[in-house]
């Protein structure tokens, strides 16, 4: 890895975190193959909720880091570094492509604990594990990730030495505030909204979710009152750059991308399908009615590797490789160095 630059490093860590992020949803729709599809049988905790998670967690992560050695890239090679700069703006994406999914997935947790405890008699410990926990773990996920990310990053920090250091300081605190409050807010009404949900197992009622949108609503406001304070406070001066050559470079980073996200969205569809393909519903047989309404799992083939799960793989691959190999092909630098 020594003789990587730190722009290419910094590239590849999140494709890295989207191969580790593919492996992991797969497996837990594998998970999903052995729960049952009947309501009043499913696990209270499941499998695949984790390795969701985990996946997300692991995306995350990586694009953060990689968004970091962008950072170190851009502040050792120079601002006006093409690569660099190309490798902070994908660093960028691949966060906010993360931190979306973690949102997804705690919203996707909320809304399905409805139908997946209605009328049951689970322990309050299992439907803690099953829905609380992963929800809790999914916005620290993203508060974390977000605040790391975007807030407390060794650039603001070197303009906070350079800078008034007070000022700065209480800047920063306020768009940290900024970033976490609404998200926080809106996490404590969900949880708000399962707990009334859990004591009374009936459906919302409507002052119920006036309670739940007023948290959310207080929320975003003092995000604004915190995210004005630290738009108040006084910012370092920026480096004067055309409009058109940023268009241009806005134009180059999107073209550059597109091509692998499409093959990405492609990859995860095909292996869910494969995974699918592997659940056999019980058929009619010389017409008569089958005698379960549950499917069977088929083992897993070498034919079914190659032939189903491999274009994905492959799919995966070409992804990968496709949007690193553009992103540096197009930010090459030139002969004066940028």
């Amino acid at each position: 890895m020594k003789t990587i630059s730190l722009a290419h490093r910094a590239i590849a860590l999140p494709l890295i975190g989207l191969v580790v992020a593919w492996a992991f949803f797969m497996a837990a729709q594998y998970s999903d193959l052995y729960v049952s599809i009947d309501y009043a049988n499913a696990p209270e905790v499941k499998l695949s909720t984790y390795l969701f998670l985990t996946g997300i967690a692991a995306g995350s992560i990586a694009a953060m880091l990689g968004q970091n050695l962008a950072i170190r890239a851009r502040l050792e090679l120079g601002e006006d570094n093409r690569l660099a700069r190309a490798a902070h703006r994908f660093g960028n994406l691949a966060v906010i492509i993360g931190l979306a999914a973690g949102a997804v997935f705690a919203i996707g947790n909320f809304l399905s604990a409805f139908n997946l405890f209605q009328g049951r008699t689970e322990s309050l410990w299992l439907r803690f594990l099953g829905v609380y926990l992963p929800i809790l773990l999914a916005t620290a996920l993203v508060v974390v990730v977000l605040l790391r990310a975007f807030v407390f990053r060794k650039d603001l920090k070197d303009q906070n030495e350079q800078g008034e250091k007070k000022g700065l300081s209480e800047a920063q605190k306020a768009l940290g505030l900024g970033y976490a409050v609404p998200i926080l807010a809106t996490a404590a009404a969900i949880i708000f909204g399962l707990v009334v949900y859990d004591v009374t197992r009936t459906n919302l009622e409507v002052w119920v979710w006036v309670i739940i949108q007023v948290i959310v609503v207080i929320g975003i406001v003092a995000g604004t009152r915190f995210a004005s304070k630290a738009k108040a406070a006084k910012p370092a001066a920026p480096k004067p750059r055309t409009a058109l050559a940023a268009g241009a470079s806005t134009l180059n980073f999107v073209l550059s991308i597109v091509f692998g996200a499409a093959v990405t969205i492609m990859s995860f569809t095909f292996g869910s399908a494969a995974i699918e393909k592997l659940r056999v519903w019980p058929q009619y047989i010389d017409g008569k009615e089958p005698t379960t309404t549950e499917p069977t799992i088929s083992p897993l083939t070498w034919s079914w590797l190659i032939d189903e799960m491999l274009p994905a793989k492959v799919l995966l691959i070409l992804a990968v490789v496709g949007i690193f190999w553009t992103i540096t092909e197009r930010n090459k630098e030139t002969e004066n160095g940028n």
